[in-house]
C-alpha cells in the first residue's frame, strides 16, 4: 500500500501476507470442483493474495470436508458474510489494516483515496470484478434517490459533502474529499461493511437505467414489489445471504434455497486468496449451518454436534463444555472477549426527570456508585476470578491502554462512597436507611435489563446488596431491548445494564464514535445522540461540559490527518470517561468459549468480538481445515 502523510509507514505491511504473480506459484487444482470450471490459474486474479501460513504459525491445510456449526435462527445464515471476512481492506490479528480484496490503496493527505482492484479478479459466478462494480455502487445505488432516499451514508460525507468520484481505469477508482476522511477505510473493514462494490453485471438487469422494463415488471410482480427500486433493493442483498442468485467475493457462497433449517454454503471457486503452496483457499468445501433452539446449542455442542461453535455459547457454559471434551472429541478454547466490559451499568444522562438528571450528571454521584461496588467479589462469584475487575474502557491488548483507565474510581471503598453521597447533600434517610433525594423521594434506582443475559441479572443482585450498604436502593426491572430503547427515547429510562463498549481493543485509526454522544440508540445519552444524528432537528444539544468536550474531540478526529493527532484525541476521550465514570463497568476480559472439533488452524487463544473481529473473521476462517 502506498502511503502519503496520513497513515503510519508500515501500517499496511505484514510478513504474513504476500502478493505476487501467479508465475511464482505452482498452483494446485482443488479436488471435487465442477470439471466444467476453468483451471485455477484462470479463476484467480493475476496477483492473488498469498498467505504465508508458516509465518503465522499455522499449518498448511488440505482441501475438503465441511465445517458444521449451529445457529439460533435462520437469519443467522448472514454470519457467513461476517466470518468469511473478505473485505476491501481488513484487520489482521495485530489490528493492522491491510489490503485484501484490493491489490493496493494509495492515501494522500488523508482525503484522497485511490483504490486498486486485482487484475483478473472474478465474482463467484466467474464474471470480472473491478472498477465498474465500485462505480455502480457509488453512481447508481447510493447516489440514486430512488434506491437511497436518505442520500450518501455518513462515512462518505465530510462536513456534509460527498466525494468527487473518478474511474481511472478498469481496476482503479479514486474518492477525493475536500477535507480528510479518516472514517472511510475503517468502515470498509467492519464485520458488516457497506460493500461499496456491487455485482453490476447482475444487478443492472433490475435497474431502470439499464434493464428491460418488461423484464423488470415481471420480476417485480413475482416478489410483489411496487416498482423497480424495491425489486432492486430486494435483489441487492450483499450482507443477509438471502438471494442465492447474487454473486459474492466471500470464501463461501449460498447457492441453495431449499431449507430454512439447514444452510449449505459452498466454496467460491474464484476466491482471491491462496496459500504459499499454491492451494486456493478456502480449505473447507462447505460450511453447514444448522438452526437449533438457542437454549439447546450448548448441550448440542457438548454432544459433539458442531465442528466450530461460539455462537450462543457463554462463559457460564464453560464448565459443562469442559466435561464433555474427552468423550466427544473436541477442545474448548477460551478466547478473550473484546468488549470494554462484560457488564456495564449505564446512567441515562439525558433522563427526563429533572431531579434524576441533575443527580446523574453529578460526577460525585457516579463515583460513589462505582466505588461502592466490590468488583473483585463480582469477578469471583460470576467469573471464577478469571476476568479483570474495573471500568468499561479499552483492554490491555489495545495500543491505547493505560492501567489508570481501568482502575480509576473503580476500587472498592464504601467509606468514600458514603462521604461522596454526604457531600452531595444526600444525608437524610428513610426508616429503612435509604437516602432521600433532594425532592424527598427515596433514592431508589430502577435499573432496566433486557432479560437476554442471566449474568446481568445475577450481577445486579450482588450490586443491590453493595449499594444498600451506602443507602442506595436498586431495583432490577426486566424488560426487552426494544422497550428499553423506547424508554430511552422518551426520557423515562433512569439507568440500564448492558454489555460494555463493543470495541475494547481500538487503535487510534478506528473511529471513537461509541465514546462520544453521536448515536441515538445509546442508553447513556439518547437525546444528545439523536441531536447529532438528526443535525439538530431532534433530541437535545449537549449541555453537560464533558459531553460537549467529547463531541468536540470526535469532530476533531473526523478531520484529523495523522495517527499522532488521532492518538491524542483518543487519549483525551478515554481519560474523560475514566475521570467521569460515564459508564459503571464491572468486569472485563471475560472468556468466550470456542468449541473446536476436528478442525485445524483455529487458534486456542484469540480475540472474540464484533468490530473489530467479525467473530472468526479476524483469524481467517478460510484457513481452517478439517482434520483427518
Amino acid at each position: 500500500m502506498k502511503l502519503k502523510n496520513s497513515i503510519r509507514a508500515g501500517l499496511f505491511l505484514t510478513a504474513a501476507l504476500m502478493a505476487g504473480p501467479l508465475a511464482a506459484l505452482e498452483l494446485q487444482e482443488t479436488p471435487g470442483l465442477d470439471p466444467s470450471l476453468p483451471p485455477v490459474a484462470e479463476r484467480l486474479p493475476t496477483e492473488p493474495l498469498v498467505v504465508d501460513l508458516e509465518a503465522k504459525g499455522r499449518k498448511t491445510g488440505k482441501h475438503g470436508g465441511a465445517i458444521d456449526t449451529l445457529i439460533g435462527r435462520a437469519k443467522d445464515v448472514r454470519l457467513i458474510n461476517v466470518w468469511g471476512y473478505a473485505r476491501l481492506v481488513g484487520y489482521n490479528e495485530q489490528l493492522e489494516l491491510l489490503p485484501d480484496l484490493l491489490q493496493d490503496v494509495e492515501v494522500e493527505d488523508g482525503r484522497i483515496f485511490t483504490l486498486h482492484t486485482r487484475e483478473g479478479h472474478k465474482w463467484s459466478d466467474g464474471h470480472p470484478f473491478g472498477a465498474e462494480d465500485i462505480r455502480y455502487y457509488f453512481e447508481d445505488i447510493v447516489s440514486n434517490e430512488n434506491l437511497t432516499p436518505s442520500g450518501l451514508p455518513p462515512f462518505l460525507l465530510v462536513n456534509g459533502k460527498g466525494p468527487k468520484f473518478e474511474v481511472l481505469d478498469e481496476t482503479t477508482v479514486r474518492f477525493t474529499w475536500d477535507e480528510p476522511n479518516p472514517l472511510f477505510l475503517p468502515e470498509l473493514a467492519k464485520s458488516r461493511p457497506p460493500f461499496i462494490y456491487r455485482p453490476a453485471h447482475y444487478l443492472k438487469q433490475f435497474h431502470e437505467k439499464y434493464g428491460d422494463p418488461d423484464v423488470i415488471a415481471k420480476e417485480a410482480a413475482k416478489v410483489k414489489a411496487r416498482s423497480w427500486a424495491p425489486l432492486h433493493n430486494k435483489k441487492d442483498d450483499m450482507y443477509n445471504a438471502r438471494n442465492v442468485d447474487l454473486p459474492t467475493l466471500q470464501p463461501w457462497v449460498r447457492k441453495r434455497d431449499d431449507s430454512d433449517l439447514r444452510f449449505i454454503l459452498e466454496r467460491n471457486p474464484y476466491y482471491h486468496r491462496v496459500d504459499s503452496t499454491g492451494q486456493q483457499l478456502p480449505y473447507a468445501d462447505e460450511v453447514i449451518m444448522t438452526v437449533a433452539d438457542g437454549k439447546l446449542i450448548p448441550a448440542k455442542t457438548q454432544a459433539g454436534e458442531s465442528n466450530l461453535q461460539a455462537r450462543n455459547l457463554s462463559f457460564s457454559d464453560i464448565t459443562v463444555l469442559k466435561k464433555g471434551e474427552k468423550q466427544n472429541g473436541y477442545v474448548t478454547a477460551l478466547w478473550s472477549n473484546s468488549k470494554g466490559s462484560e457488564i456495564s451499568i449505564l446512567p441515562n444522562l439525558t433522563v427526563k426527570d429533572p431531579v434524576w438528571r441533575e443527580l446523574l450528571r453529578d460526577s460525585r454521584f457516579r463515583h460513589a456508585l462505582s466505588v461502592a461496588i466490590d468488583r473483585n467479589l463480582l469477578n469471583r462469584v460470576l467469573f471464577f476470578g478469571l476476568g479483570t475487575p474495573g471500568n468499561d474502557t479499552v483492554l490491555a491488548s489495545s495500543p491505547l491502554y493505560k492501567a489508570e483507565l481501568t482502575t480509576k474510581w473503580a476500587e472498592y471503598d464504601p467509606d468514600k462512597a458514603n462521604a461522596l453521597l454526604d457531600e452531595i447533600g444526600l444525608t437524610k434517610r428513610d426508616k429503612k436507611g435509604i437516602r432521600l433525594m433532594p425532592d424527598g423521594r427515596p433514592l431508589e434506582i430502577i435499573v432496566e435489563t433486557s432479560g437476554e443475559q442471566q449474568v446481568q441479572d445475577d450481577a445486579l443482585e450482588l450490586v443491590k446488596e453493595m449499594w444498600k450498604e451506602v443507602g442506595v436502593a436498586l431495583f432490577a426491572k426486566p424488560s426487552q431491548r426494544d422497550n428499553m430503547r423506547e424508554r430511552a427515547i422518551t426520557g423515562d429510562l433512569v439507568m440500564s445494564v448492558w454489555t460494555g463498549f463493543e470495541n475494547g481493543i481500538p487503535t487510534s485509526e478506528m473511529p471513537p464514535d461509541d465514546f462520544a454522544p453521536v448515536h441515538g440508540d445509546s442508553f447513556s445519552w439518547h437525546k444528545w445522540g439523536d441531536y447529532y444524528e438528526t443535525q439538530g432537528e431532534g433530541g437535545e444539544k449537549p449541555d453537560w461540559a464533558p459531553a460537549e468536550r467529547l463531541m468536540e474531540l470526535y469532530k476533531a478526529w473526523l478531520v484529523s490527518r495523522t495517527p499522532e493527532e488521532r492518538t491524542k484525541i483518543w487519549e483525551e476521550m478515554l481519560q474523560i470517561h475514566a475521570d467521569e465514570t460515564i459508564h459503571i463497568g464491572l468486569v472485563s476480559g471475560v472468556r468466550q468459549p470456542v468449541v473446536i472439533k476436528n478442525v485445524e488452524n483455529v487458534p486456542l487463544e484469540g480475540i472474540y468480538g464484533w468490530d473489530p473481529g467479525a467473530h472468526y473473521g479476524i483469524h481467517r476462517m478460510d484457513e481452517f481445515f478439517k482434520a483427518d
